[in-house]
């Protein structure tokens, strides 16, 4: 039985890093709690491949990338994250609602609670650009 190859990061140039960094901002867009956890680690990832790949004075692009797609995948899924949190009582009451609606009509009074149930919890109108949820 041979054990498997293990390749420290100045080998693979952050490679590993940028992988995860990458399916992290893929996660944030559909699961922002799944994307927020991966973003974590690749950050975590990405420092440690940074700090070895500058010791052994290698290149350190894939793992500088790495870093800020993490970051930005992390800001994404903490604020969405977080108005997922704030708005969950509405989502819920809205969800039940349309499970619920049988008809066009009931499914358009659902939109309209919603507006006005986030509406209610904001204090401002709700923007005249954006659509209701369907």
């Amino acid at each position: 039985m041979t054990t498997p190859l293990q390749m420290s990061a100045p080998e693979t140039g952050g490679r590993r890093a940028l992988t995860l960094a990458i399916m992290a901002l893929v996660f944030t867009l559909m699961l922002p709690a799944a994307g927020l956890a991966l973003s974590v680690f690749g950050i975590i990832i990405a420092i440690r491949d940074l700090r070895s790949l500058q010791r052994g004075r290698q290149r350190v692009g894939m793992a500088t990338s790495a870093l800020v797609i993490s970051s930005i995948a992390f800001l994404l899924g903490a604020g969405t994250t977080a108005v997922q949190l704030y708005f969950s009582a509405e989502i819920s009451a809205y969800t039940e609602c349309r499970k619920g609606a049988g008809t066009v009509e009931a499914q358009q009074e659902c939109s309209d609670q919603f507006k006005h149930a986030f509406e209610q919890k904001l204090g401002v109108p709700w923007p005249a650009g954006i659509p209701a949820p369907a």
